[in-house]
C-alpha cells in the first residue's frame, strides 16, 4: 500500500512530516497542496477541517504532523526510532515535541499571522515568548547532540522547522551558542535537507521575507 501525504511546500508542520519520511527512506508520494486540482478538492473531501499534513494509507487517514510520525514509528518502522521504547525517554521525547510545537512554533506563526494582517497587537507579546523559549532551550541544548531521548526522534523532527522559521521571524540572539549549534544539526541532516531544498522554489512567498544567503 501506497502513503500520501497531503502537504504545503511551505508548512512547517508538513516539513516535520516530511523530515520523518526522508529520516527512513519511507516510500510515500507527495500531494501538493498549492491549490491546484483535483488534490486540493481530494484533500477537503478526506479531511474538511483543513488542516495539513494528512496523511492516507489506503483507506486509514492520520491528521496532525506528531500523529502521522507516531503512526510512522508504528506501522512503518526504520532504522530511526522516533518514539523511545523505554517510557520514561518517550515521554522527554513528547514533552519536547510539544515544546517545539507550542513555545515556538505557535508564536512564530501567530507573528506572521500578525504581520499579513497589519495588526500590531499581540506582536510584543509573541516575540518575548520567543526569546523566553530560546534562553529555555538554549540551557536545555547544553551538552545535548539531539533534544531527548538520547537520540534523534520525532522531538528533532518538530525542533528542524520550528527553528528555522523562527529565526527567519525573530532572529535565535547569537548567544544562544547551543541553540544555534543544534539548529546547524538539524538543517544538515539529510532529510531534513531534503525537505527544505523541495520549498526552496516557494520561498520567495514567506510572507516576512527569507534570507537569500543562507539555510
Amino acid at each position: 500500500m501506497t502513503l500520501a501525504l497531503y502537504a504545503h511546500p511551505l508548512s512547517s508542520y508538513c516539513h516535520k512530516a516530511e523530515m520523518a519520511l526522508y529520516e527512513n527512506d519511507t516510500p510515500f508520494d507527495l500531494k501538493m497542496l498549492d491549490g491546484s486540482e483535483p488534490v486540493w478538492s481530494e484533500f477537503t473531501k478526506l479531511w474538511p477541517i483543513g488542516k495539513f499534513p494528512v496523511l492516507t494509507d489506503g483507506d486509514r487517514l492520520i491528521t496532525e504532523a506528531t500523529i502521522i510520525i507516531e503512526y510512522l514509528d508504528v506501522h512503518y518502522p526504520g532504522a530511526t526510532r522516533f518514539i523511545p521504547d523505554d517510557r520514561d525517554a518517550a515521554i522527554e521525547v513528547r514533552q519536547l515535541d510539544r515544546f517545539f510545537d507550542n513555545y515556538i512554533n505557535t508564536p512564530q506563526q501567530r507573528i506572521v499571522a500578525i504581520a499579513i494582517e497589519r495588526d500590531l497587537g499581540d506582536e510584543a507579546k509573541f516575540r518575548g515568548q520567543l526569546e523566553t523559549a530560546y534562553q529555555v532551550l538554549d540551557r536545555w541544548m547544553d551538552g545535548r547532540e539531539w533534544a531527548a531521548g538520547g537520540a534523534f526522534s520525532l522531538a528533532d523532527c518538530a525542533a528542524a522547522p520550528a527553528l528555522l522559521y523562527a529565526d527567519w521571524t525573530h532572529a535565535i540572539p547569537k548567544g544562544h551558542k547551543n541553540v544555534w549549534a543544534y539548529r546547524d544539526r538539524l538543517l544538515a541532516r539529510p532529510s531534513y535537507a531534503r525537505a527544505l531544498d523541495e520549498a526552496r522554489p516557494y520561498r520567495h512567498m514567506f510572507p516576512l521575507g527569507a534570507p537569500t544567503d543562507r539555510d
